[in-house]
């Protein structure tokens, strides 16, 4: 590889000290990154409160010490002009650093200003050509009390490198508070060795895994209760919302998990993919899943510094057949066999499944994080404590759910406010405790009757809601009845689908051509129409069309066994089916064409 040219100013080759390829998880952080600049994408932070005899500046020339010792953290990236992107390792740099003093100010105040410290700090941004592509703020708010504050990219490091990090500041800290000679830490092995790890790998047996993993899985799995993109990406706004289980949960979840040779992780996985199930309707479902990337084959790798992780699609079928815990079992498996190629680009991943390029391979990506920044605290010997520890993260993705296992299980949930509203948000992480709960409370039970409804939901539905009494005109055809919710509600949306939504003017609009259509076919009162499609627009359609035309309906669900549709086939005889063109290979595959009536045609 050629050196970095001239095509960014500023740029002192002796500065240089070193430049290599970027991993494929940093190529797609850094095309993220630079397609969306003002949208804080891949902007990580963290903050904490340390309290006691801190030596401000001795804790900042710490820091100035980890960056010296690690390549990655004097690293920037160069892609304008270049073939291929590089990073950039820089001999010397300038850690900036903000001191601020808020003594002066109320508790209350002191709240108000640190929000606003940390929106200002994650909005400025970086320019990723010039490192350090990181920034501290020290804030005093007492006499033996300073909130830290660390602003950096994604792109540099991973959540599993923050221990390592935090447990080398502590002893250089104490070095420099004490005035003494640099402490014998070993020297770290450089980033660069892991793109050449990553660099030898085989291709062929990853594609070979995938193409076998992902076989027959041609669409991703829909959300549902995402509402459709009105604003763009730079106007986006983003919240978290987490809960904590209950701490007696966890210690069942985590006695089983010992006892059934099972991970927490597993447990987590298991309950999301239960969530997607429920609200897709989908007994195969995929989301994407972080994995350490850390590989035992590259002695050391543990104690590196860099981004390592990578984001890999997890693909789980729902079966009725088994145990919860069997089924947990299986999955865990699955996952062991996936380690193997845990090296794999994602964009490669996406090539080699059936999911078409111009659609993403998931909408929802799930991190287990089990590398807790308090287990690198410093203990008592030291001068200070670490406490209330803060972190913001943001990704590419509408949704990503992490979870961390304490003395309590901790969900939390990322979102991009333009897909959802925060009240969806919370409902999705009741379901996800609500699964997790079932899981602990009984876990002999098939996965699939696993409860999803919160304590308070199902009071709401089966006491608030189903006490009440309401006139109901019991006389007129259901179908009249959403007639006159169309001319009442013309614009309101009638239904929603992972491809699309219609409002209840244009279902009914669709639903009326349909009736006049079966009509004209010389179908009336007393006859029957089958319909035979996918979960879909088209299904409403179909359903309305068929009422107002005075015939009654045959559910023909294209998922059924094909013996028992022939059965009902020849036990009902339609006059006519609607179905859809992918479903009618296999469901109505015996009709005559004459017959069918395709819905998508």
């Amino acid at each position: 590889m050629r050196p970095p040219g001239r095509n960014e100013k500023n740029m002192n080759k002796k500065n240089i000290a070193d430049f290599y390829p970027l991993s494929p998880m940093q190529q797609g952080m850094l095309f993220h990154s630079l397609y969306a600049p003002e949208s804080g994408v891949y902007v990580e932070q963290m903050s904490c409160l340390l309290q006691g005899d801190l030596d401000s500046v001795a804790f900042i020339r710490a820091w100035e010490a980890l960056l010296q010792r690690y390549d990655i953290l004097r690293t920037g990236f160069l892609s304008k002009g270049l073939k291929e992107p590089v990073q950039v390792v820089h001999r010397r740099v300038t850690l900036p650093v903000k001191e601020l003093d808020w003594r002066e100010y109320t508790a209350v105040q002191q709240e108000i200003m640190l929000e606003n410290l940390l929106v200002a700090e994650r909005q400025a941004g970086f320019e990723l050509t010039k490192p350090p592509l990181m920034r501290l703020a020290l804030v005093q708010t007492g006499e033996n009390a300073y909130r830290f504050v660390w602003t950096y990219h994604h792109i540099l490091l991973d959540g599993w490198s923050l221990p390592v990090l935090f447990q080398e500041l502590f002893v250089l800290y104490e070095w420099q508070r004490r005035g003494e000679e640099a402490p014998p830490l070993p020297r770290p092995r450089p980033f660069r060795d892991y793109i050449a790890w990553l660099r030898q790998q085989d291709k062929d047996e990853a594609a070979a895994f995938w193409r076998k993993t992902l076989k027959g899985f041609n669409a991703p799995t829909p959300l549902v209760v995402n509402r459709p993109v009105t604003k763009q990406p730079e106007d986006g706004e983003y919240g978290e919302l987490d809960l904590a289980l209950p701490t007696e949960t966890t210690a069942v979840l985590q006695n089983l998990a010992r006892r059934e040779q099972l991970t927490l992780n597993t447990f987590v996985q298991g309950a999301w993919a239960l969530l997607l199930h429920r609200y897709s309707g989908h007994d195969d479902v995929l989301f994407g899943a972080t994995v350490s990337g850390r590989p035992p084959e590259l002695p050391g790798s543990e104690q590196m510094v860099g981004l390592f992780i990578n984001t890999l699609p997890v693909r789980v079928q729902i079966n009725r057949e088994q145990t919860t815990l069997e089924w947990l079992k299986s999955l865990q498996m699955q996952q062991i066999e996936l380690r193997q190629y845990e090296y794999s680009p994602l964009v490669d991943v996406q090539g080699w499944s059936d999911v078409p390029r111009d659609l993403p391979l998931f909408n929802s990506i799930l991190v287990f994080e089990n590398y807790p920044i308090e287990s690198a605290a410093p203990n008592g010997e030291n001068s200070f404590s670490l406490s209330d520890i803060r972190s913001v993260e943001q990704t590419n993705l509408p949704l990503t759910v992490v979870a961390g296992a304490a003395e309590t299980l901790h969900l939390k949930i990322a979102y991009d406010g333009r897909f959802f509203a925060a009240e969806t948000i919370r409902h999705m992480l009741g379901h996800l405790a609500t699964l997790l709960q079932g899981m602990a409370d009984d876990p002999t039970r098939s996965p699939a009757d696993l409860p999803l409804l919160t304590a308070a939901e199902w009071r709401q539905i089966s006491q608030e809601w189903n006490g009440r009494i309401a006139d109901f005109p019991l006389h007129r055809p259901v179908h009249e009845l959403f007639e006159a919710q169309a001319a009442e509600t013309p614009e309101a949306t009638a239904v929603v689908s992972e491809n699309g939504r219609l409002t209840y003017a244009k279902l009914n609009r669709r639903a009326n051509q349909l009736a006049r259509y079966l009509q004209k076919r010389g179908v009336g009162p007393e006859t029957i129409v089958g319909i035979s499609v996918n979960r879909s627009l088209d299904m409403l359609v179909g359903i309305w069309g068929i009422l107002k035309a005075g015939e009654a309906y045959l559910p023909l669900d294209p998922t059924y066994p094909a013996e028992r549709l022939a059965f009902m086939l020849e036990d009902a005889q339609p006059a006519l089916v609607l179905t859809q063109a992918a479903v009618a290979n296999t469901a109505v595959t015996n009709l005559p064409a004459a017959s069918l009536i395709y819905l998508d045609a």
